[in-house]
């Protein structure tokens, strides 16, 4: 039996500007990247600038990837920063708008 790790599907990566904090989420958002996830939030959230959520590479999001986005602008807002859901494929906007959660995030600017 092959023991070689997979390689991941979905990811998120913090790209830090001077002005804001982008998370780049791409492949599938669900439980296989809860721990990047987690790690993402605290990274991005600390800079204490405006948050992008870059959504534009995403295939695939579940329950679980549609909480931590909720949990990413909650607890952002609580923080007093700006989050926004950027370039959002349908794959996220068509299950962000079944649950009536479009509204949470901020209409992107053209950024």
């Amino acid at each position: 039996m092959d023991q070689t790790p997979r390689p991941p599907v979905g990811g998120i990566t913090v790209v830090e500007h001077a002005d804001r904090t982008t998370a780049q989420l791409w492949g599938e958002i669900d439980e296989a990247v809860r721990h990047e996830a987690e790690q993402a939030l605290s990274r991005t959230v600390d800079r204490a600038l405006p948050v992008v959520l870059d959504a534009g590479e995403v295939t695939f999001i579940d329950s679980t990837g549609v909480a931590f986005l909720i949990q990413f602008c909650t607890l952002g807002r609580e923080e007093g920063l700006s989050v926004t859901l950027a370039d959002p494929p349908p794959a996220v906007s068509e299950v962000l708008d079944l649950l009536g959660l479009r509204r949470l995030f901020d209409p992107e600017d053209g950024d």
